[in-house]
């Protein structure tokens, strides 16, 4: 069997293609809010890609839910209407992948807010989630290793500690384009690791407390340089 790789931009336009024709399909099989879609076997025949492209449309337009997949029964209509889905399809179809500083500041925006609710509702289980990565970040930092990956899990693990799914799965949408971007504008120098370590231990530490008002600030703070430089890369 031929494995085929597509370029980022050939998968994009798959996609498209996919999301497209699964809008004409419920528009013209006038499918009503809670209909099912064929089966993704039926779908990839259909349209002449594979499973998987269509698995990964239906995802998407899940995600934006547009569709509802329920475990053993199928694939469905939400329940939105016609002329909502039509316009969220058409957004969708035209949106453009996010550049660095777009996913700066919704980084920041979220974590302002993860960081007070952490502080609100925390558990025993979320300050040790919280201290493992913590410590993790500390020992690489000092060793003079890389420690993006577990600066990112610290603050993960926060917005996890907030309670609140959705805050949440954004920030795991978002993690991967920060990590790609921090690799590739080189974000984290030596003398800013070593002060993120100071930094981390003070929010870590108005969470422990459950200060919310100061569990924010000191992730503002935290942002601060990031912030300023974001704003100082020339992006193509």
């Amino acid at each position: 069997m031929k494995l085929e790789v597509f370029t980022k931009s050939e998968n994009r336009e798959i996609q498209n293609t996919i999301i497209s024709e699964i809008r004409n399909l419920i528009n013209y099989k006038n499918l009503e809010p809670g209909d099912k879609l064929p089966s993704e076997r039926s779908l990839s025949e259909k349209f002449g890609v594979s499973r998987s492209n269509v698995r990964e449309a239906i995802q998407n337009l899940e995600f934006y839910g547009i569709l509802k997949s329920i475990p053993q029964s199928g694939t469905f209509v939400a329940n939105i209407g016609v002329t909502a889905m039509n316009g969220m399809i058409e957004d969708i179809l035209t949106l453009e992948d996010p550049n660095f500083k777009s996913l700066v500041e919704t980084r920041i925006l979220l974590e302002l807010k993860t960081a007070r609710l952490a502080a609100l509702r925390r558990t025993a289980d979320d300050l040790i989630s919280m201290r493992t990565y913590l410590d993790a970040y500390n020992v690489k930092v000092k060793n003079g290793e890389d420690a993006v990956q577990e600066d990112l899990l610290f603050h993960l693990a926060i917005a996890k500690a907030s309670g609140n799914r959705t805050m949440n799965r954004l920030m795991l949408i978002i993690t991967p384009g920060i990590l790609t971007n921090f690799e590739k504008y080189h974000v984290c120098d030596v003398d800013q690791a070593f002060k993120g370590m100071q930094e981390h231990e003070d929010i870590y530490s108005a969470i422990e407390q459950q200060n919310p008002r100061l569990a924010k600030e000191k992730m503002k703070v935290h942002f601060k340089m990031l912030y300023q430089y974001c704003y100082n890369i020339n992006e193509e």
